[in-house]
């Protein structure tokens, strides 16, 4: 499991070179921030968590629990989904607004980044 990435993984890149194109620029992995958010934009006081399916205890079928060694994997992955809802917390109290991508919605491109664009444009017009 050390193998296994935390930062630029295959979707997190997806969704990365998806806003890129559509013109948002974004900061990476702030660590002064709670849980390390993928994707950062200072200015919108807007963060964006790109989720594997599987170590975030989606409820598609990417991310269920394996038939084997039960005892090890639902407690981990248990533990993962606490820790989201601390860190989706922690960001609320500081004026933060977070959205969560998952895996699987990787697989429809214009619905996830009819999706995107609508987190990141809302309340736009009313700081300015």
């Amino acid at each position: 499991m050390a193998a296994v990435g935390q930062r630029d993984t295959a979707p997190e890149l997806v969704v990365r070179r998806m806003l890129h194109g559509l013109g948002y620029r974004y900061r990476l992995h702030r660590r002064d921030l709670p849980g390390s958010p993928d994707l950062v934009f200072p200015v919108r006081q807007k963060v964006i968590f790109v989720h594997g399916c599987f170590w975030h205890g989606h409820t598609c079928p990417k991310g269920a629990l394996p038939k084997t060694r039960l005892d090890y994997w639902k407690p981990k992955i248990e533990k993962n989904k606490r820790r989201d809802v601390k860190v989706l917390a922690q960001l609320r109290k500081n004026g933060w607004r977070a959205a969560t991508v998952w895996e699987c919605e990787l697989a429809d491109a214009l619905k996830l980044k009819r999706r995107l664009v609508r987190f990141l444009d809302r309340y736009q017009s009313l700081q300015k």
